[in-house]
């Protein structure tokens, strides 16, 4: 390897968003997290929700909350 190119490889604390705490390396000193494994549905086999950013209520406000029983009524309509 070349001299002065590549970043430091240094201890590395990494913070979930749970309070779980790790060390590992990395370039940068410190990562928060939002999930982790100790934390993530798939790891722990409860189901829970994450909502980052308010999605959800993003989604609710552009589609008005009701987006799929309104599609799900004019689909399942009478002839005429």
């Amino acid at each position: 390897m070349k001299k002065d190119i590549h970043p430091k490889y240094e201890k590395c604390v990494v913070t979930c968003g749970c309070g779980h705490t790790f060390q590992t390396r990395s370039t940068s000193p410190e990562l928060r997290l939002e999930i982790c494994s100790n934390c993530h549905p798939f790891f722990t086999g409860q189901q829970r929700f994450v909502d980052t950013a308010g999605r959800v209520e993003q989604f609710n406000r552009k589609y008005g909350g009701d987006y799929f029983s309104k599609r799900s009524e004019s689909k399942g309509g009478k002839k005429a």
